[in-house]
Parts: structure tokens; C-alpha cells; sequence
């Protein structure tokens, strides 16, 4: 008995935990989805992975692609992600 109540108390943080499990990764959805955040900024932020003028560019091209969505697509990207972090296909990472 005692060895399940500490199997449930170790996994029940487990379970309560939301989000992709890599708060950076999700600083970076957010930003990319952000419309607030400026290219200068999202590409400042990006800039240590960023790895010469290719991906520079890259980086500029997918936050023009979520800049040029409407306020609308924006929060429903931004709504459809924690669902993501929680289906079935995430749930064994």
C-alpha cells in the first residue's frame, strides 16, 4: 500500500504538468505567433540558433508569414497549441 501511494505521489505531478515540456520551445511559438513581437526583436531573440544569412532569412520569412495573418488565424494558432502539448501524440514525450 505504501509503495502505490508513493508511485501515485511521484506521478501526480506528472500528470498535472501542461505545456510541451520545454518552456523555451514555447516562448518561442508564442513569439512567433505574437503580432505584437517586431521581426527585429524575433530575430534578435533567435539569433544564438541561428546559424549565417540562410537561416536569417528563414526565420524572417516564417514570423512575415504569422505577421501577415489576421488577429483572428493568431488566436486560434495560439489556442490550437496547448492542445497540441496535450494529445495523444504528445503525451509520450
Amino acid at each position: 500500500m505504501k509503495l502505490l501511494r508513493i508511485l501515485v505521489l511521484v506521478a501526480l505531478p506528472l500528470s498535472c504538468f501542461a505545456g510541451s515540456g520545454c518552456s523555451f520551445l514555447e516562448e518561442v511559438v508564442n513569439k512567433t505567433i505574437d503580432p505584437q513581437v517586431s521581426m527585429d526583436e524575433y530575430q534578435n531573440f533567435l539569433k544564438p540558433f541561428s546559424s549565417g544569412p540562410e537561416s536569417e532569412q528563414a526565420i524572417a520569412e516564417l514570423k512575415q508569414c504569422f505577421l501577415s495573418q489576421s488577429n483572428e488565424t493568431l488566436r486560434n494558432a495560439a489556442a490550437m497549441m496547448p492542445m497540441l502539448y496535450e494529445s495523444r501524440s504528445c503525451a509520450a514525450f
